[in-house]
């Protein structure tokens, strides 16, 4: 079998798409893109482009997405051929995907030993757990199969809420948009954080979501709400983190007791008035921190915190390490 080919700084790293009937096109199309934008980025520094992308399926030919849009396969998938990363997209309608293409798991569990970097998007990552790849390790999915996934393959350890995860040599996202979050990464692991962050400018995405952290944004949870009253006052909320938040003037502005609002508040949500607010002050910390340079103590005013020791606090409780060790891994006033 052919071994991977050294990668030089004239050599681009071969990237395979790896597609069949019913893939989500957005995914396909979303970390491709990010591929390419990295490429014009790297020519345009007068640098070789960094990666050769590569559509494979069953077979050669036309394959139709999920959407009117079809990919042109160049090639089948061939274990005795491998790229140094290959892509698994999802399907919305993964269980049948499944069943309908078996030689995708047969190809995954041939190669994921040698493999430099496999990588499954979304529902995608079903078929690496078929080929036995994820036995045993942390992977994640979209939080619409996560359980399925659970169900099917219990000796994977089904993290719902991640966006996206690597054991080793081998990648995991949850849906859709995740799969750019991924991608992203991949170019910070290949290229540095530089040319990430160009690319996630280009795109107009951040960079990056931290893996680990959740799918579900308070911004996504406060759209979810059914109640207008008590979505209003999220959204209230979210545009005032910088003012005193008090459970009182939430009441008042919903125009119920503090019990009722209290109760509904729960009851719509999922969590209490003063969580919520704690969630919504950390998350805007977090892309305060991950953004710019700004002093902590400025980050900490912007948020509610009278203190740069609260918004300390706060990082520690939810995250286990501070704002500044925060800045220093995600933030990107080093690139």
């Amino acid at each position: 079998m052919c071994p991977i080919k050294a990668i030089t700084p004239q050599t681009p790293r071969r990237v395979d798409i790896v597609v069949y009937s019913g893939f989500k096109a957005i995914e396909a199309i979303g970390a491709m893109s990010v591929f390419e934008y990295a490429n014009l980025h790297l020519v345009q520094e007068g640098r070789p482009a960094g990666y050769r992308l590569n559509i494979v399926s069953v077979a050669a030919g036309p394959v139709a997405s999920d959407t009117h849009m079809l990919l042109q396969a160049a090639s089948a998938v061939d274990p005795s051929d491998l790229p140094h990363t290959a892509i698994i997209v999802g399907a919305r309608h993964i269980e049948k995907a499944l069943t309908a293409h078996p030689t995708i798991v047969d190809w995954a569990a041939a190669v994921a030993p040698r493999m430099e970097r496999l990588v499954a998007l979304c529902s995608g990552c079903f078929f690496l757990a078929a080929a036995g790849v994820l036995d045993g390790l942390p992977a994640t999915t979209h939080w619409s199969v996560a359980a399925l996934l659970r169900e099917k393959f219990p000796a994977v350890q089904v993290q719902a809420d991640a966006i996206y995860l690597r054991s080793g040599r081998l990648w995991t996202s949850a849906g859709v948009t995740a799969g750019i979050d991924l991608a992203l990464a991949l170019v910070e692991e290949d290229y540095g954080r530089g040319l990430a962050l160009q690319v996630a400018r280009d795109l107009v995405v951040y960079l990056k979501r931290p893996g680990g952290q959740s799918q579900f944004s308070v911004h996504l949870t406060s759209q979810n709400t059914s109640h207008p009253g008590i979505r209003d006052v999220q959204d209230w909320v979210l545009s005032n983190l910088s003012l005193p938040l008090d459970v009182s003037v939430l009441a008042d502005r919903a125009a119920m007791s503090q019990r009722n609002f209290r109760r509904v508040f729960a009851k719509e949500v999922g969590s209490s008035p003063l969580q919520f607010i704690e969630s919504a002050r950390l998350e805007a910390g977090r892309r305060l921190l991950e953004e710019g340079d700004l002093p902590l103590k400025s980050i900490a005013g912007r948020v509610g915190f009278a203190s740069e020791q609260s918004l300390r606090k706060l990082f520690l409780k939810r995250l286990g390490v501070g704002p500044q060790a925060y800045r220093e891994r995600f933030g990107g006033a080093q690139a």
